[in-house]
């Protein structure tokens, strides 16, 4: 298991130069000058001085090696660089707003995974029949429905006409409720879709078969045999899930102004603030990287098959 373990964190490192080198080559992609495509509009009324005492700072100035190193330098110690806009550390305004992403995450990914694995056995045991054609209907229309177009709908729904929960905002667990329905609703489609074809693979395998023959309970066939045996694609897809919510629901946190770290990317964005997106992406990607080493480390725990194939 340890040495299965080390080589998938090895795996990662040529991952994560990648990533840095992309991040880093964020600020050259940009057209023009990335100094004055940072401060917009407000260019214009910059000295040609100042601009590059603001390129010095940034260290612009110098040779892209040289400022490659520097930077992979600087996010060894932890320095992401300072943010146009505030002023402040990139690291402190991400860390400001983690927990808020990890506490919408969390709460999606447990209503996607209870929804997607519950709807996804059902349609898989009742298969051809019309709650097998109700439950692709429902997967189907999850996943065709857009994440702000659905918020909007919950919100005009719960919040504006009933009034029973907060329509935007973080504070109390009603203001969670809305957000992380909405993206979970989303992803449940994805994982329900994925279960019932894990699960019926493993349904029509043989030891399936044994199990009935044996005269085991139907529901211990399907959630000690099949659904086990089925976990491995099932797993994944709730990684990328989870990786991605970890990212930051950037639509959903706009739609609820849920402070997170999607919608200060978005506030980045706009503001064009350089190292501020540049910081967001880096650590979103790593979050990314690290929910999908963990997935691959449960595979053998999942399957012991998995370490030695």
């Amino acid at each position: 298991m340890l040495r299965y373990a080390l080589g998938r964190l090895l795996g990662t490192v040529p991952v994560l130069f990648g990533v840095t080198l992309l991040v880093f080559l964020m600020a050259w992609v940009t057209p023009g000058d990335p100094v004055v495509a940072m401060l917009g509009e407000a260019s214009q009324g910059i000295s040609r001085q100042a601009l590059e005492d603001l390129r010095r700072e940034l260290g612009l100035d110098r040779p892209l090696p040289v400022q490659y190193v520097g930077y992979v330098a600087g996010l060894l110690r932890g320095d992401l660089g300072d943010s146009i806009r505030s002023r402040r550390p990139v690291l402190a305004e991400i860390r400001d707003r983690l927990p808020a992403t990890i506490e919408l995450a969390l709460a999606a990914l447990t209503i996607a995974v209870a929804l997607g694995v519950a709807l996804g056995v059902l349609a898989a045991v009742r298969q051809r029949t019309w709650v097998d054609g109700a439950a692709i209907a429902v997967a189907l229309v999850g996943v065709s429905i857009p994440v702000f177009w659905s918020g909007f709908l919950l919100m005009m729904v719960f919040a504006l006409e009933l009034g029973w929960l907060p329509a935007s905002g973080r504070g109390t667990w009603q203001h969670l409720v809305l957000p992380a329905f909405t993206v979970g609703v989303s992803s449940a489609a994805f994982i329900a879709r994925i279960t019932r074809g894990a699960v019926l693979e493993a349904l029509a395998q043989d030891y399936v078969r044994t199990a009935k023959a044996k005269g085991l309970a139907p529901r211990r066939v399907v959630l000690r045999h099949a659904l086990r045996n089925a976990l491995l694609p099932i797993v994944t897809v709730v990684g990328l899930q989870l990786g991605g919510l970890l990212g930051g629901a950037v639509l959903t946190e706009t739609v609820f102004a849920w402070p997170g770290v999607g919608r200060l990317l978005v506030d980045a964005i706009v503001a064009r603030d350089l190292p501020l997106v540049q910081g967001s992406v880096l650590v979103v990607s790593l979050l990314f990287i690290l929910v999908n080493l963990a997935v691959d480390l449960s595979y053998a725990a999942i399957n012991p098959r998995v370490r030695y194939g």
